[in-house]
């Protein structure tokens, strides 16, 4: 006599499964298809635009150096081409395939991979407000449970059938701007909501969890960032925050990669490049105004950071950014 397992599925529901699953990779890859031709067209030059509040769109026709910035609470999608972000020493790479979260303000170095002028690197970044992140939260209901004890602020996760359909309408919008007003906050919503049920949902109700560690570690960022240019004091900080010096220690690099010395010295550094590009300040009256009273050490830390001492690295910036006029 013959035994059929009651769970193995019949020929005709295996073939109804085939047919989904290849229903799905072609409609998965025309999702894609179409993300790409709706950011090429919406930024025809190389750069970055913000069409709408909170999305900036991203093309390069060259693989870039790297490039330091302070990060925001952020989803970053690549519809063509790759791209790799630098945590502490920890590397992220994202692609087509695969989606990059941001979930508190941090020090970061993003470097375009793959691009070339028959196939550029196009991108989206959507900004992912506190409020709206709360919202979701609020709609998601039980907090789902840590996929892992990693609870850094960048993360790499792969774009599920969702969460690419939610992106492609968010850029049908640059095509009907009287839609946008009363659609960009919906999809941005949709969005949100789609990540916290995602494989990174624990790490952003791990960030907002009333009783983690994690709270107090953004309170903590937005000190720094308030005072980056006054002497550090870890001691204080750590007593406002009810912990001892070790364990804030600890946790702030567990989710920030980089120790609140290091931390609050890329906040100096990145803010003292923007004021000689943008204000021409000189090298020496830069490093004061951010904190340096040492100039020969903010020129060491300097190098250190960008690769080149200040001078040479802001005349390099400003050539590049008239090639890029040009």
């Amino acid at each position: 006599m013959e035994i059929v397992a009651l769970d193995t599925p019949r020929p005709q529901a295996s073939e109804r499964l085939a047919g989904q699953a290849t229903r799905g990779a072609q409609q998965a890859r025309a999702h894609r298809e179409e993300l790409a031709e709706r950011i090429a067209l919406a930024i025809r030059a190389d750069g970055m635009i913000e069409p709408l509040g909170g999305l900036r769109l991203y093309r390069h026709s060259t693989p870039l150096e790297r490039i330091h910035s302070l990060a925001a609470p952020s989803l970053c999608m690549v519809a063509q081409g790759s791209k790799e972000f630098l945590l502490g020493e920890c590397r992220y790479r994202y692609d087509p395939l695969h989606y990059l979260l941001v979930t508190v303000d941090v020090p970061s170095a993003g470097q375009v991979i793959e691009a070339s002028e028959e196939r550029p690197f196009l991108g989206l970044r959507l900004d992912l407000a506190p409020a709206l992140v709360n919202s979701g939260m609020a709609e998601v209901g039980q907090a789902p449970p840590p996929t892992s004890i990693d609870r850094r602020a960048i993360a790499v996760s792969a774009v599920d059938a969702n969460l690419l359909d939610a992106a492609v309408r968010l850029v049908r919008l640059l095509d009907c701007p009287e839609d946008a007003q009363a659609l960009l906050p919906l999809i941005t919503h949709e969005i949100v909501y789609r990540l916290l049920r995602g494989e990174q949902g624990g790490r952003l109700w791990q960030l907002a969890r009333v009783g983690s560690y994690a709270p107090d570690i953004v309170r903590a960022i937005e000190l720094l960032r308030q005072e980056f240019d006054q002497p550090l004091r870890i001691e204080r900080l750590a007593r406002d925050l009810g912990m001892s010096v070790s364990g804030f220690h600890h946790h702030f690099k567990a989710v920030t990669a980089l120790s609140p010395l290091q931390f609050q010295k890329r906040l100096r550094l990145l803010e003292a490049r923007r004021l000689m590009l943008d204000q021409n300040l000189d090298a020496a009256t830069a490093a004061l105004r951010v904190g340096y009273r040492d100039a020969s050490h903010f020129n060491r830390e300097y190098k250190s950071l960008f690769g080149a001492p200040p001078i040479r690295d802001v005349r390099r910036l400003r050539a590049v950014a008239r090639q890029d006029v040009g």
